[in-house]
């Protein structure tokens, strides 16, 4: 032991050693009794425990063990309604979210990198090329991936629901003062001595700006759904922020969080805010405070990185070297890591399952499955694509002719085989969709079904007076029931692109199908129509994800006052130009609601608004899908993050 035998840390000591207590136990207590983080890491090395190690090794590696909130693990008090995973309403925390973090296992002890470099080059393969460097102007999951590897945010969460400090040295508590009383504010500290890659000290004044960044409508920030609810962001000292929100808000994680939440560099960024953001030069040549900056970016074809030789973490990265290809396809991504071992690591592996199986056969990878996937939908036009209003299509002043009709929508829900498409296509990646919002569980809806059923959707086109023609496709009148359906290249897309068109085409609807290169359908280009954005179509398909474990930014895509359009650079994300006040007053009144099941159930009213409307016709609860190399090691998978928002700690064994 190296306290003094007689000190009350000793004493509890003493139960731990003798098994009386468990190790989150005896941190408890200890905290409790007022012991500092580093006397309470060395205790436990005493006991046969975790060896001591400075905070600033562990805080991006390992989650802090407290009770949850709001799906997130940030301490428990008095406040605290519940220590179950996913719950929402309680701000509360205490010290134990720092003292247990400098407690927590370091990388070395969980097989991470024992020193900086040495570990040759790592190969990842995206079959979506990334096209910008600026997370807060990102197409789409391919930009926020490329991001996470230069940029930090202030914090992340990880799958159990822990917030993870990154740029942050400890998580707000109501003990130490982080989280306001009154639930208007949270005060962050960053951590003394960041650097960003050119040498120049991370500050206050870079958390600020990018917020003013993010909140200035000229610059059009994709990101902007996670900050809607700050009012303001000031400095406080040079390492201290506070983040002042409208009103009360539950989700005071969201902005600064994740992949949403990267912080830029005011020097650099300071001359690109507003209207020059998507023109400037900073975009392909970013500076971060992360483990890797960029050699070389190709956009919408490959990235090279070394190591940031300015990162906190001296024992950090292992790899000496990441290259990133994007482009091509899934399945030639899957059989570059599961058969060839040509590439270490493959992203969202949207490959047919029995060709994942075979090529998983050739030894050198191993496909994996982890929840969190997204839902793949068809997202329905409420507006006329073909209709060209002052200049714009898709215009909320020009309705739909046939898909403003929820019995239209409803009609082609009913045709949709669900089944088919998993069975015949996705099988271990995934299960039939019904919601919006699955995750956290609290949040799931047990109001919703889908079903497969042709007669009942005949029966429903005949009711609205679409009859069919001597060409068997239906119309009223001079509209036609005919779509346009797309969606990106991609060999599981078009097959079940197929299966739906069956239906449909069975059903009397005309279908026509259009597969657009992802580069081009995620790319946030204003001037090209074939974006996601634009949704110059019908019906367009791709997955939709909750990114965080609390759904306010992801439920603010079906808000009205969100509709894409040419006035907002199409970047509110609401792509369906779905209008309902129903659902726009209880996403306000989840804003500012703290109970949790009152909250709870206002999640659950919007996912069951939008999916009993037929807004969205959710086909694939997908699972997230990846390819590793079998030697490739630590990679951590976060429902909550991007993949490599922990590449600092990837390895390679054997």
């Amino acid at each position: 032991m190296s306290e003094h035998a007689n000190s009350p840390l000793s004493s509890i000591a003493q139960d731990l050693t003798a098994g009386r207590l468990n190790r989150r136990q005896f941190v408890t207590r200890a905290v409790a009794l007022g012991a500092s983080a580093s006397a309470i890491a060395a205790a436990l090395a005493a006991c046969g425990g975790t060896p001591a190690t400075p905070t600033t090794a562990v805080a991006s590696t390992a989650p802090t063990a407290v009770p949850t909130i709001a799906g997130v693990n940030t301490g428990g008090s008095a406040r605290a309604t519940t220590a179950a995973p996913g719950a929402t309403a309680s701000r509360a925390a205490s010290p134990a979210a720092t003292a247990a973090g400098a407690a927590a296992p370091t990388t070395a002890a969980s097989g991470g990198p024992t020193k900086r470099g040495g570990g040759g080059t790592v190969k990842i393969l995206q079959s979506q090329a990334p096209v910008t460097y600026n997370p807060h102007l990102s197409s789409g999951t391919k930009d926020d991936l490329i991001g996470r590897i230069v940029y930090e945010p202030l914090a992340t969460i990880d799958s159990q629901g822990n917030i993870i400090p990154i740029l942050i040295s400890e998580v707000p508590t109501d003990t130490n003062g982080g989280l306001a009383s009154d639930g208007k504010s949270v005060t962050y500290k960053l951590k003394p001595d960041v650097k960003w890659s050119d040498g120049q000290p991370l500050t206050a004044d870079d958390v600020v700006f990018t917020y003013d960044y993010i909140a200035d409508e000229k610059t059009a920030a994709t990101s902007v759904a996670k900050y809607i609810t700050v009012s303001k962001v000031e400095k406080i000292d040079p390492l201290t922020v506070r983040v002042v929100f409208k009103d009360v808000t539950p989700g005071w994680f969201l902005p600064f969080f994740g992949s949403a939440g990267n912080i830029l560099p005011k020097h650099i960024f300071e001359k690109d805010k507003g209207a020059g953001s998507r023109t400037s030069p900073n975009n392909l040549k970013p500076v971060g405070t992360g483990p890797y900056k960029v050699l070389e970016f190709k956009p919408g074809d490959a990235v090279i990185y070394d190591i940031n030789p300015n990162y906190r973490e001296p024992n950090k990265p292992f790899f000496d070297r990441v290259e990133l290809k994007g482009g091509g396809d899934a399945v030639s991504a899957a059989r570059a890591v599961l058969q060839t071992g040509d590439y270490d690591y493959a992203w969202n592996l949207q490959v047919e399952d029995s060709i994942l199986k075979q090529l998983e056969s050739g030894g050198k990878g191993v496909a994996q499955f982890a929840p969190g996937g997204g839902i793949e939908r068809l997202l329905v036009n409420f507006t006329d694509p073909n209709k060209e209003v002052d200049g714009e299509r898709s215009s909320l002043k020009a309705p739909h002719p046939f898909l403003t009709d929820i019995k239209v929508r409803q009609a082609l829900s009913l045709a949709a085989d669900r089944k088919s498409v998993i069975d015949g296509i996705y099988g271990r990646a995934g299960e039939i969709g019904v919601n919006l919002l699955y995750d956290p569980p609290q949040f799931s809806s047990k109001n919703t079904s889908v079903e497969f059923n042709l007669d009942k959707a005949n029966a429903l086109l005949e009711e609205v007076g679409y009859k069919r023609g001597a060409d068997n496709y239906r119309a009223k009148g001079d509209v036609k029931l005919s779509v346009l359906y797309q969606t990106t290249v991609n060999q599981v897309r078009q097959k079940t692109q197929q299966i739906i068109k069956d239906g449909w085409e069975k059903l009397g609807v005309k279908t026509e199908l259009k597969s657009i290169d992802a580069a081009v359908f995620f790319s946030s280009d204003a001037g090209n129509p074939d974006t996601a954005a634009h949704f110059y179509a019908d019906i367009e398909m791709y997955t939709s994800s909750n990114t965080s474990p609390d759904p306010q930014s992801y439920m603010a895509n079906w808000v009205g006052a969100n509709a894409d359009q040419k006035a907002n650079s199409w970047s509110k994300g609401n792509r369906s130009r779905w209008q309902n006040a129903e659902y726009d007053q209880a996403y306000e009144a989840a804003r500012t609601e703290l109970d949790d099941d009152k909250r709870a159930q206002l999640f659950i009213k919007m996912n069951d608004l939008i999916v009993q409307n037929f807004v969205h016709l959710a086909i694939v609860n997908r699972k997230s899908v990846y390819g590793r190399s079998n030697t490739l090691q630590n990679i951590n998978y976060s429902t909550w993050d991007v993949d490599y928002w922990n590449i600092a700690n990837w390895t390679r064994q054997g």
